[in-house]
Formats: C-alpha cells, sequence, structure tokens
C-alpha cells in the first residue's frame, strides 16, 4: 500500500495532538485515504527535552532536514509565531508539499500569498485550525459558497475572553480574579494581551472576511475593542436586563460596504450566541438562501484542533487547489467602515451630563447614571469626549426591536 508522509512543525498542544490522533485513527485514515499516512519528521526547539515519539520519526531543529527527506507529501505546521513559519511553509510548497496550518496570526498575514503560491504548484492548503478550534467553519463556508451568498458572519471567536466573561457573571468576580481563573485553568498565557485585547479574534475575523467576501478591510479601520473595560457592575446591570456581555467578532458587507469588528456587545436570550459560554466559540451565519445557521463547539485544546487538522489532511489530499482558497473578487481593497451613520440600541453607563445632543434618545434609566438609548456611533462617541466617566457597549439582536419596547410600554 502506498503511504501519505507528513512533517509536523512544531510539538506543543497541537502538533502533540496531531501525531497522537493519526495513531489512534489510523485505520480511519486509510479507509478514507486509500493510503496510509506516516508522520515522517517532526521540528521541534529542545531536543534534549523527552517525548513520547516513535525511533523511526525524524525529530529535528532543522527545518532543511525534514525538506531534505526523500518523501514528502504534507506539512502541518502548528507553531505560535508567524515569523519563520511563513519561511517554512513557503518552501515546502516549493517543494511540492500541501500544507496545513493551525497559525492564525501567520495566516492572517500571509495566507493570500501562500494560498496563490500553492496553486501555482498545484498543492492545496488546509487551514480549518485557524479560526474557532474544532468548529468546522471553513468547511462549512466553503459550502456555503457554491450557491448562498453570505450576509453576515458573527462568532465568539476567543475562549479565553468568553471564560473570563462567563466566570464574572456567574461568579461574580472581577475582571482580575477571572483572569487569573483562566491562567490557572490554563485557557490564559502569563500575558494575555492576544485574548483580552481582541487581537486573536481579531486575526481570526480576518481570515473569516476574506473566505466569506473575498476581500478583507483596513486592518487599520477596523474596530477592535478587547473586554478589560468591563466590570462586575455592568454585568450585573445587563443581567437585570436580561442580557450577557459577549465579545463578538462581526463581518457583514452590503451596498458594497465591507464592515468588520471585534468587541464587546450585550445581546439577549434570542440571539443565537446568548448561550455560548465558558471556552466556547460559536460562529453564526447568515446568508439568503439557507437563512441562519450556528456551529457551537471548543474552540481550543490538544484534541479539538487536531480534529481540525485531521479533517484538513484528508481535505488536501482529496481536493484540487482551484477549489480550496478564498473568494476573487473584482472590487477593491478599500471598503470603508461607515458605522457611525446607522442608528444603533446601547447601554451608557456613567451618564452624569445631561446636555446631550437631542438626537440621541435616552429610553429606560436603568440606575444611577445607567441608561439604554439609541442614536448614532458617532454621536455616541462625541457625548463620550464630553464625557470622560461614560462608557458604552451597542446591544444586538432581537432585544432591541422586542424587549426595550415592552419594558418602556410598562
Amino acid at each position: 500500500m502506498s503511504v501519505i508522509k507528513v512533517a509536523i512543525l512544531g510539538f506543543g498542544t497541537v502538533g502533540e495532538g496531531f501525531y497522537r490522533t493519526i495513531q489512534s485513527h489510523a485505520e480511519e485514515l486509510t479507509a478514507v485515504l486509500g493510503k496510509k499516512v506516516e508522520v515522517a519528521a517532526i521540528l521541534i526547539k529542545n531536543k534534549q527535552k523527552e517525548r513520547d515519539i516513535n525511533k523511526d520519526v525524524l525529530v529535528t531543529t532543522e527545518f532543511t532536514d525534514i525538506l531534505n527527506l526523500p518523501q514528502l507529501d504534507v506539512v502541518v505546521e502548528a507553531i505560535v509565531d508567524k515569523d519563520p513559519t511563513y519561511i517554512f511553509l513557503k518552501k515546502a510548497i516549493e517543494r511540492g508539499c500541501h500544507i496545513i496550518t493551525a497559525n492564525k496570526e501567520m495566516f492572517a498575514h500571509y495566507g493570500q500569498e501562500l494560498l496563490e503560491l500553492a496553486k501555482e504548484h498545484h498543492v492545496s492548503v488546509g487551514y480549518e485550525a485557524t479560526v474557532a478550534g474544532g468548529i468546522p467553519v471553513i468547511q462549512t463556508l466553503r459550502q456555503l459558497l457554491n450557491v448562498n451568498r453570505v450576509q453576515q458572519v458573527q462568532g465568539i471567536l476567543n475562549g479565553t475572553s468568553n471564560f473570563i466573561l462567563t466566570e464574572m457573571r456567574e461568579k461574580k468576580l472581577s475582571f482580575a480574579q477571572a483572569l487569573r481563573a483562566a491562567q490557572e485553568n490554563g485557557f490564559a498565557e502569563a500575558d494575555p494581551t492576544n485574548d483580552v485585547e481582541g487581537f486573536d479574534a481579531f486575526y481570526k475575523a480576518m481570515i473569516l472576511s476574506r473566505l466569506a467576501f473575498g476581500e478583507e478591510p483596513n486592518w487599520h479601520a477596523v474596530e477592535r475593542l478587547g473586554i478589560t473595560s468591563i466590570t462586575r457592575e455592568l454585568i450585573d446591570t445587563a443581567e437585570r436586563l436580561g442580557l450577557r456581555f459577549k465579545h463578538i467578532a462581526s463581518i457583514s458587507k452590503s451596498s458594497h460596504q465591507l464592515k468588520v469588528s471585534v468587541k464587546p456587545v450585550l445581546v439577549g436570550n434570542e440571539h443565537p450566541l446568548y448561550h455560548v459560554e465558558g471556552v466556547q466559540n460559536a460562529v453564526n451565519i447568515s446568508s439568503d438562501i439557507v437563512g441562519q445557521i450556528t456551529l457551537q463547539g471548543p474552540g481550543a485544546g490538544m484534541y479539538p484542533t487536531a480534529s481540525a487538522v485531521i479533517e484538513d489532511l484528508v481535505y488536501v489530499c482529496q481536493n484540487r487547489p482551484e477549489s480550496q482558497g478564498f473568494l476573487s473578487t473584482s472590487e477593491t481593497n478599500t471598503a470603508i467602515q461607515d458605522l457611525e451613520q446607522k442608528e444603533e440600541t446601547w447601554l451608557l453607563a456613567g451618564l452624569f451630563n445631561n446636555a446631550i445632543d437631542p438626537s440621541i434618545k435616552l429610553i429606560e434609566h436603568v440606575e444611577d447614571g445607567t441608561w439604554i438609548a439609541t442614536g448614532k456611533k458617532g454621536e455616541i462617541e462625541a457625548l463620550s469626549t464630553q464625557n470622560n466617566e461614560l462608557i458604552f457597549f451597542p446591544i444586538i439582536g432581537e432585544y432591541e426591536k422586542e424587549q426595550i419596547s415592552a419594558r418602556v410600554a410598562l
């Protein structure tokens, strides 16, 4: 029987999980691919560290050792940094290998280049694990995009931030206490900036934007806000209103205008992401034929991510490169994020100055300094510059259409 030879770059959580899954699911892989899958080599940083790896596998600290293997079919990259991983994958493609990556930062920066290079060399690229861990959102979008026109993608794309917000609400913890719990459980790094400030979700949103709409916005124009300004008191106030804070990446396109944001918002219990708790990720896709679908599952971890990589292994070995890339678009990548012109519903906290723009309507007084209001984003931002204590969060979903009007009627 012929063999598919695989090299793994990195042997951390994702790399080791993938290696173990190849061992435990060898028969299933053979049945699907008609070939046996063998790990030929693993790239590591520290050769002195003991690892449970078969002796017939080349374990090396030099990528050139892997490139020089007599047979190499697939390179799986599971390293954190964007450099030099991009160079490694570029060289693997040029050698004629399929590539699979779980590296969202690298792929957000270089994904289009790698896809174009792969097409030139007639190989495939798998990147399911770059977004939402074990949730098959990339494959789902590929299938939907055969006929459906995607109108909006909303997602909770970072399990660490979602865990912190859940702990703050359920256990009445401060942000600092919930962050410490995330670190103690291994969900957050010692430096949690990428997670709590929204960079991790931002990279994933750029990948989804390119896949769903064929383009991405100017990165500097994207509204990216973290969750560090959310207090336990704000969460308690939201809960009394039937709302929950969620850190949501939103991507939509209408009238040739692409809008992308990554920020904390408030959702009511009718919103599909309301019940997504803990380290779970979820993605809600709206399209013109199927309507709305929501995918939910673990966003990180050894085996959920390994599941995405294994499915990508099957994908790259079975698909032509022409069918695996981002959408092409004839429009330029100069989409303007004109969010200031749409009237939205907001929770305003710290509003102690009554001199406000008359176009901002105060709908409901929640408690001292806290109101539910409607207004355009630009008007709310202008108000915040006049009142340094003011913080504001959009309310999205059915709450603003139904629950507020019901409460006001009472």
